[in-house]
C-alpha cells in the first residue's frame, strides 16, 4: 500500500486545477453532484468546493425509503462543513413508480433503478443551477465495473477517475473529510445492510494492491502470484475486469470510414 501513497498536496492541487479548468473551459462556473455520505462523493464535494468556491457547488441528498439514516447524517456533515448549497430529494415515489409492475425485481435491479433516478435528478438540477455534473467513482470501482451505467457512472467530468480507493481515503483525510465517513464500511446504500466489500467478496485493500500491481506496475498474472497473491484471486479479478470493460471504455461507435469523433482534437480546427 505504501507504493500507492500520493504526494497529497500535489495531487490535490492538480485535481482542483483540473476541476476549475474543465468547468471554465465549458463556459460554466458551477458544479452539481450527489453526495451519499460515503468517502468518494465526499472527496468530490471537497475538491469541487476548493476549486470553484463553496457557493458554486450544489450538493444533492437523494434518499430512498430504505436508505440508512447514517448516510443522510454523513452527507449532511459534508454539507455543513463545506457550507455548500444543498437540496434533499426523496426518490422513493419515482423508484417505486418504475418498479410497480415488477414487485419481484432483484436487489440489483432495484439498486440500478435507484442509481439512475438519482442521476436524472442530478442532471435536472445541473440545468437549473446551472453547472457541470461531477463524477464520484474511483479507479478501483471503474476497473471492477462496480457502477451503474447512466447512474453513478454518468458525469460530465470525474476528478476521482485516477484514484484507487486507498488514495481516495488518503486525500479525503488530507482535506479534512470527517473520519466517521472515511473509516466506515463502503456502501452504495442501494438496499438495507448492503456493503461494497461483502458484495464484491474482497476487501478494497486486497483489490487495490492487486490492481496497482497489474495496472500501474504492469505485472503479469504469474508475476502477481509469485508476489504472494493467490492464483484464484488474480484470475477472478482479471476475469471481472475483462467482463466489465465495456463500462470503463467509451461506447463502441460504428464507422463507414469517415473521421472518428473520438479523435476530433487531432484536427487543426479543434487543437
Amino acid at each position: 500500500m505504501k507504493k500507492m501513497k500520493l504526494n497529497a498536496p500535489l495531487a490535490i492541487n492538480s485535481l482542483t486545477d483540473f476541476i476549475k479548468s474543465t468547468v471554465n473551459n465549458a463556459g460554466f462556473s458551477r458544479a452539481v453532484l450527489g453526495v451519499s455520505g460515503g468517502v468518494d462523493s465526499s472527496l468530490s464535494a471537497f475538491l469541487s468546493a476548493r476549486a470553484l468556491g463553496a457557493k458554486n457547488v450544489l450538493v444533492l441528498r437523494m434518499p430512498y425509503k430504505t436508505s440508512s439514516p447514517e448516510s443522510l447524517k454523513h452527507a449532511n456533515l459534508v454539507i455543513e462543513q463545506l457550507g455548500v448549497p444543498s437540496l434533499t430529494i426523496n426518490i422513493s415515489e419515482a423508484v417505486d413508480a418504475v418498479l410497480i409492475n415488477f414487485p419481484d425485481a432483484s436487489p440489483v435491479r432495484r439498486g440500478n433503478v435507484m442509481a439512475r433516478i438519482r442521476m436524472i435528478n442530478v442532471y435536472d438540477q445541473s440545468a437549473a443551477f446551472p453547472g457541470l455534473v461531477v463524477g464520484t467513482g474511483n479507479k478501483t470501482e471503474s476497473l471492477l465495473g462496480y457502477s451503474t451505467l447512466h447512474g453513478d457512472g454518468a458525469f460530465d467530468f470525474n476528478p476521482l477517475a485516477d484514484l484507487y480507493k486507498a488514495q481516495v481515503r488518503q486525500l479525503a483525510a488530507e482535506l479534512g473529510v470527517p473520519p466517521s465517513i472515511i473509516d466506515k464500511p463502503p456502501s452504495a446504500d442501494l438496499w438495507e445492510g448492503q456493503t461494497d466489500e461483502e458484495e464484491l467478496g474482497f476487501t478494497y485493500n486486497e483489490i487495490d494492491r492487486l490492481l496497482y500491481a497489474l495496472v500501474e506496475e504492469g505485472l503479469s498474472p504469474n508475476d502477481c502470484v509469485k508476489a504472494g497473491f493467490s492464483e484464484e484471486f488474480v484470475r477472478n479479478i482479471i476475469s471481472r475486469i475483462k467482463k466489465y470493460r465495456f463500462k470503463s471504455a467509451l461506447p463502441l461507435a460504428g464507422s463507414v470510414g469517415q473521421f472518428p469523433l473520438a479523435a476530433l482534437e487531432e484536427l487543426p480546427a479543434f487543437t
